[in-house]
């Protein structure tokens, strides 16, 4: 009897609706054409990209479980009980990668915990590729998730980020809801020094993308359309 447990993938997805095979290695496909059962934030989404992936696979097969929002913690043990059963998993982010800025990290933190291994693959992160394109410290920067929605506590944590870039030679990354991405791009230009330097890199990987790092007083002065457009953005003051 085999008694081997099955392992955890953390399957990437691409950032837009690009082909999977521009930006994934064929790992990732060799991957998901070997598992049927996935972890997946929306099924809908996730279905569409395994058949773009592997066509010939059937959608019939698949078992699937949702992890998002709504999911209580209870949950996620039946998710990972395959594994013990000797078959592999597939945790697929709704894009990017599973665990980063997604509620995966849930499920791999509990696969830790009962023994299972774990294989991140490899893919496209928004978060790092934006880092790696903007010139500033990839020696030591930190990733702030979304800022308050509030104007004024909006303003105060903008100002905070400028201060801890430049007491700690630290970049920060901060995202926004695409429909305000416009507002955040203003709301930085008002609220931070003319010197601090702020990349905004937007739809990473796809035929649209585009990835600038200019002082705040040259993006008061840049004409640039971010609605709706998935978007990071980086400042630094040196």
């Amino acid at each position: 009897m085999n008694t081997a447990k099955g392992k955890l993938y953390l399957i990437p997805t691409t950032l837009g609706d690009n082909d999977p095979l521009d930006v994934l290695p064929v790992t990732v496909k060799n991957i998901i054409e070997q598992t049927n059962t996935f972890i997946v934030e929306n099924e809908k989404t996730a279905r569409h990209f395994i058949k773009k992936i592997a066509p010939d696979k059937l959608q019939s097969a698949l078992k699937i479980y949702l992890l998002n929002k709504f999911t209580e913690d209870t949950e996620l043990p039946k998710f990972l009980e395959s594994c013990a059963m000797g078959i592999n998993v597939g945790l697929l982010s709704e894009a990017g990668c599973p665990g980063i800025a997604d509620p995966g990290a849930d499920v791999v933190k509990l696969a830790h915990q009962l023994d299972i291994k774990v294989v991140p693959l490899v893919g496209p992160s928004s978060i790092l590729m934006a880092m790696m394109g903007s010139g500033m410290n990839g020696q030591s920067f930190t990733f702030n998730g979304y800022l308050p929605i509030d104007k004024d506590e909006r303003k105060k944590e903008i100002k905070r980020l400028e201060r801890l870039s430049f007491e700690l030679n630290q970049s920060q990354i901060f995202i926004e809801t695409p429909y305000r991405n416009n507002k955040m791009l203003e709301d930085i230009c008002s609220i931070l020094e003319k010197n601090t330097s702020v990349c905004v890199a937007c739809d990473i990987t796809l035929p649209t993308e585009f990835i600038k790092t200019l002082y705040v007083n040259e993006w008061t002065k840049k004409k640039v359309d971010l609605h709706k457009r998935p978007t990071i953005f980086i400042i630094h003051k040196f």
